[in-house]
This record gives C-alpha cells, sequence and structure tokens, in this order.
C-alpha cells in the first residue's frame, strides 16, 4: 500500500470508529502517519512566513538558489533534505515520499513549478502571481481541472480568509446596492526599480546616468560575477538570460519581491504584487470568469518595466444572479471616480468598489461601508441572511490547504481555478495596455478575436531548454 492511500485509508478508518483510534497516538492528529510529507521551494523571504504552518507536517525538503537561504531553512526544518534546482527534487519526488509542495520562488517560475508538480500528482500552494502571462494561467489551470478530484491547490492570497471577504460577498449577493452594474479595485503602490526616479505627470521611470542626466529605466547592467551562494542561472530560469547585479536582490525579507518583479521577464508589477491581494476582494463578491472585452491605457510604454500607473477596464457577461459587469483595475495613482465629492477614496491604499442600482459599497481588506444613493434607496429591500447562512471563515488558509491535502473534495478558498482565472483577467489588461487597444476576447479558445498582435502577446519565450509542460 503506497502512503496517500494508507492515509486515506486511516482516515476513513477514524470516520469509522473515532473513540478507538483516537485513544492511541500513533493513530492521533498528531501522528507520523497522518502528517504530510512536504517541500518548501523558496525557503526565505516569503517562504519563511509559511514556517510555522509547516512546522504541523512534515518538512522532507528544501530548495532554494542561494545557498544561505537554504542553511537559513535548515535552522528550522534541519532534518530536511537539500536542494538548489527545484526541478530535481520534482524529479525525486517518490523517493522523498512527497505529497505536496509550497511555492515561494520569484513570479517568473510560478506557473512552472506548479505545472511540473501536478503532472507528478502532487498538491501544489503557491504564492501569488500564479502566472505572469495568459497562457501560463490557463495551461496551469487546465491542467489542475484534469485532476480536481485527487489534487488540492491554493494560491496564496492570504487576506482572503479575512472575514470582511464574506460579508462583502453577502451584501452585494443579498442585493444590498440593489442590482450589481459595476466593480472597481485599485492599489496606490508605485512599483519601480531600486535607485530608480518615476515622473507621475509623464509617466516616465529613469535612472540617474553618468554625467548625472536621467537616463531610460531598464534591465539592470552587468555588475560582474554572482556571488558564490547565488546560483544566478537557476534564479533567471525560464526568462531570458540578463546579466547579474545585486539591485535584483537588494529587498529584504518579506519584500524582495520590490527589487524584480516589475521587470517583464520576472513578473507583471503591480497585478503580480498587491493587485493579486485587491482584485481577490472584489473577484470573490461578483463571481466572474473570463471577460469577453478588455481596454486599459497608462503611462507610455518601456520594454523593460511594466507600467506603474495605468487602468484596466473588463466586460464580464451575466450570469445565474447579475447582469452583464463591468470590472475595473487602477494603479499607481490612477483612480475610480468618487461616488461623491466628501468620500475620498484615496484614503483607501488598496481597495474596492461595487455600483449596484441603489447605492455603493466601498471596501478595504477589513472593513467596509454602504453609501444608498437615490430616492429609492430606503434599504427597505435588503433584507440580511440569517445567521444559520451566513458564510463559516476560512480559518487557517495554510490548514485549509493541508485538510484539502487530505481530503481533495474540500474546496480550498483561492484554488487553481478561481485564481487562475482572475490572474488570466488582469494579464490580459497588460497585453491590452501593449497593444494600445480594446480587445475582443475568446476565453472558452484563449484567443483575441480581433488583434494578432495582441495574441502574440499571450504567452512569452522561454530560454532554450525550459518548457513549461515538464
Amino acid at each position: 500500500m503506497n502512503r496517500r492511500k494508507f492515509l486515506t485509508t486511516t482516515s476513513l478508518a477514524a470516520a469509522a470508529a473515532p473513540l478507538v483510534l483516537t485513544n492511541f497516538k500513533l493513530f492521533g492528529a498528531d501522528a507520523p502517519s497522518n502528517k504530510l510529507n512536504l517541500a518548501l521551494i523558496g525557503s526565505w523571504g516569503r517562504g519563511e512566513a509559511h514556517f510555522g504552518s509547516l512546522a504541523t507536517e512534515n518538512v522532507v525538503a528544501l530548495c532554494d538558489v542561494n545557498e544561505d537561504h537554504l542553511a537559513f531553512g535548515l535552522k528550522k526544518f534541519p532534518n530536511a533534505k537539500t536542494y538548489v534546482d527545484w526541478r530535481k527534487l520534482l524529479d525525486d519526488h517518490k523517493q522523498l515520499g512527497l505529497d505536496g509542495i509550497v511555492i515561494c520562488t520569484a513570479d517568473h517560475t510560478h506557473a512552472f513549478i506548479s505545472n511540473w508538480a501536478l503532472n507528478r500528482d502532487l498538491h501544489v500552494y503557491c504564492e501569488k502571481p500564479l502566472a505572469i502571462s495568459v497562457e501560463e494561467a490557463r495551461t496551469v489551470r487546465a491542467n489542475w481541472l484534469s485532476r480536481k478530484a485527487k489534487l488540492a491547490t491554493q494560491v496564496g492570497m492570504q487576506r482572503h480568509a479575512f472575514q470582511n471577504f464574506n460579508r462583502v460577498r453577502e451584501l452585494i449577493r443579498d442585493g444590498a446596492i440593489g442590482e450589481l452594474s459595476a466593480a472597481y479595485a485599485w492599489g496606490n503602490r508605485q512599483v519601480k526599480p531600486a535607485d530608480a526616479s518615476y515622473d507621475p505627470e509623464k509617466g516616465l521611470v529613469t535612472f540617474k546616468g553618468p554625467d548625472g542626466k536621467p537616463t531610460t529605466a531598464g534591465y539592470l547592467p552587468d555588475a560582474g560575477a554572482p556571488p558564490k551562494n547565488l546560483h544566478y542561472d537557476l534564479w533567471l530560469g525560464p526568462s531570458h538570460a540578463h546579466p547579474y547585479n545585486p539591485g535584483y536582490f537588494k529587498g529584504g525579507p518579506g519584500a524582495n519581491c520590490l527589487s524584480w518583479n516589475m521587470f517583464w521577464d520576472f513578473g507583471a508589477g503591480q497585478i503580480g504584487d498587491m493587485g493579486s491581494h485587491t482584485m481577490d476582494l472584489l473577484w470573490n463578491a461578483v463571481d466572474a470568469k473570463l471577460p469577453s472585452a478588455v481596454e486599459a491605457h497608462g503611462d507610455p510604454f518601456n520594454d523593460a518595466i511594466t507600467p506603474i500607473k495605468c487602468e484596466s477596464h473588463f466586460e464580464h457577461p451575466a450570469n445565474d444572479w447579475r447582469g452583464p459587469v463591468r470590472i475595473g483595475w487602477y494603479q499607481g495613482g490612477a483612480m475610480p471616480s468618487s461616488p461623491k465629492e466628501y468620500v475620498d477614496l484615496k484614503k483607501i491604499s488598496h481597495g474596492a468598489m461595487f455600483k449596484g442600482t441603489k447605492g455603493f459599497l466601498v471596501a478595504d481588506f477589513e472593513t467596509r461601508v454602504i453609501l444608498p444613493v437615490g430616492n429609492e434607496a430606503d434599504m427597505t429591500y435588503y433584507k440580511p441572511r440569517p445567521k444559520a447562512e451566513v458564510l463559516p471563515p476560512v480559518g487557517g488558509f495554510q490548514k485549509e490547504w493541508f485538510d484539502a491535502c487530505r481530503n481533495p473534495s474540500r474546496k480550498t478558498a483561492c484554488d487553481f481555478e478561481y485564481s487562475g482565472n482572475m490572474i488570466e483577467q488582469m494579464l490580459l489588461g497588460l497585453v491590452a495596455y501593449r497593444v494600445g487597444k480594446k480587445l475582443d476576447y475568446d476565453g472558452a479558445a484563449g484567443r483575441v478575436t480581433n488583434s494578432p498582435e495582441a495574441n502574440a502577446l499571450l504567452s512569452r519565450q522561454y530560454r532554450e531548454g525550459w518548457t513549461l509542460n515538464g
């Protein structure tokens, strides 16, 4: 009997005879046989945030392209086997007895590692964003949907566990602002390279040149050989080769992504940063899938750096409880119009607003406000749901995934379908921004129907030897 079948069998036995089995430590909740064998890929920075939850399971392997970061992880998990190449770790998954992986690497490798792990029937927790191209999002989502009955997935949008997400959803679904017609999300963070300057009027990102004059910012210049502890070629992974520069690694723990995620080859800028968290607040309430049309505009195009100021607009068809809805995303200083002059949306750094026939709902991650508008907005039409029908708390976000790994019939809040649809929409906004025209999108086929140029931007080119479907 293999280990995964053993876990399932003992779980069924425990359900049948809990009074007997829980009296013995061997079969208790903390028994070694009940713990998942997991690997942490990216053992520093965001990876450290998972140490506490992972300590409740068996961490059998650590992987990081920086050997100093591996040493850091080993202090917490001294019995783990170490790797610098995630491909080698996944090749060893049977030898390790691996059940699942947690991915905390640079954004441009997320889809690769996720897809390879799914191909090996491993459960996957992946930090946001799930992908940095439309094709990547679609590939990973489709792969998981074909294995949904046996594998658990979760994207690290952990703010989803705030109970405010459920309260916003309930208010929108129950008609607190009437019939939903539009929704907007925004984030004010200006994601740019370290030591760069940004002119919000011109929309230009610049470095100071040798002569002291500003020069257009781009990928960082060659700074010589990387330190011996850093396997820089593995960090580049599938992306185009760029010379080493320590500027890509300036950020401290928890903020290191802000040194590289604004570059097209390494991330999606604000969209892959706080944008994933903020759009999640909106996405959870509107029950959208893929847009039928998208348009965007923002700062002048820079072939190295994603736009700082930009806004995207998406048209979504009606579903079984609402009519068509228009969704907007605003970043880096772009903002939706306030519903009333006395409401200053700019006081909310990352937030969402919903427009209905009877008023507006404005929210940040943990609070919400209803603004009735119009003579008919007397709130008598709104009946709060009974307490028995209030959505239950998500609880521990990582634990929710652990529980689903043991029983994949249990749903996770941000699985690869929900999160894949959301990031595909957001990335389509970047494609529309680059093309500079409104795009008509066939979500079933994953094709833009009115722009060959846009279709060419749905995917990205990888370095020789790297394949998304390995």
